[in-house]
């Protein structure tokens, strides 16, 4: 029953927000096509300043992915990680996601195909892509865009939510499955 519900309001939440906010707008005597176009003529300002620093991070995930040293680590970690009941295997989907989102995705793509979706990796492989941050992604590519240089209390702060996330993925998947 609460899964129908769930599945029921996933599939109309986007056609209903993409109707109510032009109708709102329309409502509140906003120009809603003006509006709309001045803010992709933005968007598209924001793109091109992003674009180095996009570059400067996909280079550096290449260069950490390609070197080896992604996976170094994770043989490192994989006895710590142990104690708090997280396989080996996930570990360098924990190190990946903060760095890229797609790298991360890739990970976990090929976690699932091996383990199978429904075994613990592959749960535990999903529940952290959805409960962390592309950390540096986002601070290279939004303060970039911005031109903050110095993000002084941003980068631990985002790092402690991710490993908070990563823990609590960890938990939640022993206790729920």
């Amino acid at each position: 029953m609460f899964q129908n519900l769930i599945n029921a309001v996933s599939v109309l939440a986007i056609p209903i927000i993409v109707l109510v906010i032009p109708v709102w707008g329309y409502y509140k005597k906003v120009k809603v096509y003006e509006v709309f176009t001045d803010g992709a003529k933005e968007g598209f300002q924001v793109a091109i300043k992003i674009i180095p620093y996009l570059v400067a991070i996909l280079v550096a995930i290449g260069a950490f992915r390609t070197s080896g040293a992604l996976e170094l680590l994770a043989k490192l970690l994989s006895p710590v990680t142990g104690l708090i009941g997280m396989p080996g295997e996930l570990v360098p989907m924990a190190f990946m996601r903060p760095l890229s989102g797609s790298g991360a995705l890739g990970i976990v793509s090929e976690l699932v195909t091996t383990h199978g979706p429904s075994s613990m990796i592959g749960r535990m492989a999903s529940v952290m892509e959805g409960s962390t941050e592309t950390t540096f992604y986002v601070l290279a590519v939004y303060f970039g865009s911005v031109s903050i240089r110095n993000s002084r209390h941003a980068l631990p702060a985002a790092l402690t939510a991710d490993l908070a996330g990563i823990i609590a993925a960890v938990l939640v998947c022993h206790l729920v499955f």
